[in-house]
């Protein structure tokens, strides 16, 4: 079966933690990534409709991995199959040219994880 989505997708191959600029928290691990978002494995269900200022390390081929900061609008949430855990659809809102354009490579196969 084929998939329709907008934009391609890449799962990472090691976990990826996610935090909230704002407060310094962890808020969950990067389920896949696009150019355009992110769907979370997150770890408190995030608020409905909320913008959310995120960074993630992204792992970048033979590099340390690269800080990426994203201005995040959350599109949907729902329970996970482990309790205390939600799957969130996010989508960026913000991002520099430069963290878009690394970013695009890595979903496109560039980088290890």
């Amino acid at each position: 079966m084929r998939e329709h989505r907008r934009s391609k997708r890449r799962d990472p191959e090691i976990p990826v933690q996610v935090v909230n600029t704002m407060s310094g928290e962890p808020i969950g691990q990067i389920g896949n990534l696009s150019p355009d978002g992110m769907m979370l494995i997150a770890n408190r269900e995030l608020h409905a409709d909320a913008i959310y200022q995120l960074s993630f390390p992204l792992p970048i081929d033979n590099h340390a991995p690269i800080e990426i900061e994203v201005g995040m609008h959350e599109q949907w949430s729902e329970p996970a199959g482990v309790p205390g855990q939600y799957w969130s659809g996010l989508r960026i809102v913000s991002i520099s040219p430069e963290d878009q354009e690394l970013l695009a490579e890595w979903v496109d196969g560039g980088g290890n994880a």
